[in-house]
């Protein structure tokens, strides 16, 4: 989330991306989920607005599901990420 909090939304994603490759299996939903939320403000930041809607429904539904199952990890405060998702699409 620092890296968020310094806006270098790609730097965020890169993270979360690594995690969701080398988490449990029950814990790759939702850290996919916030690779794609990394990607989806990456997309805003550069203007790309289709992109960063796609991506930020995607991650919206991939959480939701997640969220469902029981498998967020708690370090995940899924509802700030789905109110910045909300901002997004």
């Amino acid at each position: 989330m620092a890296y968020l909090e310094q806006e270098l939304p790609f730097h965020a994603h890169e993270v979360f991306e690594q995690r969701w490759k080398s988490c449990p299996p029950d814990e790759r939903d939702a850290w996919q989920a916030l690779a794609q939320w990394g990607a989806a403000l990456t997309q805003q930041a550069r203007g790309n607005v289709i992109g960063q809607e796609r991506l930020a429904m995607r991650a919206r539904d991939r959480l939701l599901e997640a969220r469902k199952s029981g498998s967020v990890p708690e370090v995940i405060d899924v509802d700030h990420v789905l109110m910045s998702l909300a901002q997004l699409t």
